[in-house]
């Protein structure tokens, strides 16, 4: 595909996704909701685990949680979990996750309020909330009701949060914004160095200084806390997604084709992966198991999963255009 066909179906594709206001389930998901359960300090986690056979569309982030087993899909109905080459789903909870972020005492996110529940009580949108069981309960941490933060990283074990407001609300004005109390307090940036319309955001596991952006301009590097970044890609590269781990950060972009790196931390080589036939496609949403890095996953713009358990040699498709596999 050519950059500039690729370009129009990623942005049509966040758009899509982007405006939903969680008032409608994915006829092609397995949607129809039990009763929710409101959970209970009591209740095994794995009573909130069901096996999964639908279809896995319109995901909004991926990430492998800490205290959890298996690969998070944070999908428009819901959380949806790849454990030991089986698929589960939430009994309940089936919100529309957005700006979806993996720690390692649970998730950040954003998002809709699951619109099916009549008796839930979260405002739409959600704002940011986080959970520390797997999904089971959330908490609020600010700005319910007013914003829905697409664009949010979370350090994987510092819980420091990097967030670009959409527009002004009750405590912030539109722009970049970062959280050294797990959202708390917050400190407006005024970024220098990023350019283009944004696709992605990223922050280190624990070193808050390191923070990186894809937009449509290339990927973006920060060393000094989102004052400056500085660019890693060549020009008329579009930045398509951003991770980091403790040594390296990976990307992905696409120019004459779909393409992702791992860029050293260490010396600033950036070491490129084979990749899968992709053909009109590429990555969106990248993630590598903490306990293992050597296991890489990748979601892409078609609904596509791909995983990798030697480092990006060889990969497994399992998720064909949102059939799980």
């Amino acid at each position: 595909m050519k950059l500039k066909l690729f370009a129009v179906a990623l942005t049509a594709g966040f758009i899509a996704a982007g405006c939903s206001d969680g008032s409608e389930n994915e006829a092609t998901e397995n949607t129809a909701p039990p009763e929710q359960e409101t959970g209970s300090e009591n209740s095994a986690q794995e009573d909130f685990l069901v096996p999964f056979d639908g279809s896995l569309m319109h995901v909004h982030g991926i990430g492998y949680i800490g205290n959890e087993e298996g690969l998070y899909f944070a999908s428009h109905t819901g959380l949806k979990v790849y454990r030991d080459g089986n698929w589960l789903e939430t009994d309940g909870q089936f919100h529309d996750y957005m700006g979806f972020n993996a720690v390692d005492e649970g998730f950040y996110t954003s998002g809709h309020p699951d619109m099916s529940d009549l008796e839930s009580e979260l405002p739409n949108p959600i704002g940011i909330q986080r959970s520390t069981d797997g999904g089971r309960s959330l908490e609020e941490l600010g700005f319910a009701g007013e914003t829905d933060f697409h664009l949010m990283a979370a350090g994987y074990r510092s819980h420091d949060l990097f967030v670009m407001n959409p527009e002004a609300n009750s405590e912030m004005e539109a722009g970049f914004y970062f959280s050294e109390d797990a959202g708390e307090s917050w400190k407006q940036l005024d970024p220098e160095g990023i350019e283009g319309e944004l696709m992605a955001l990223a922050i280190h596991p624990d070193d808050s200084q390191l923070m990186a952006a894809a937009s449509a301009e290339g990927i973006f590097l920060s060393e000094d806390g989102g004052a400056t970044f500085e660019r890693l890609t060549d020009e008329g590269e579009f930045g398509t997604a951003v991770h980091f781990t403790e040594n390296e950060l990976y990307f992905a972009t696409h120019g004459v084709e779909a393409a992702m790196k791992s860029y050293s931390l260490e010396n600033g080589e950036a070491e490129p992966l084979q990749l899968p036939e992709l053909n009109e496609d590429g990555a969106i949403y990248i993630a590598v198991d903490p306990e293992n890095d050597e296991e890489i996953v990748f979601y892409t713009v078609q609904g596509d999963t791909y995983i990798s358990e030697d480092g990006g040699a060889s990969w497994d498709e399992i998720v064909d255009e949102g059939q799980i596999q």
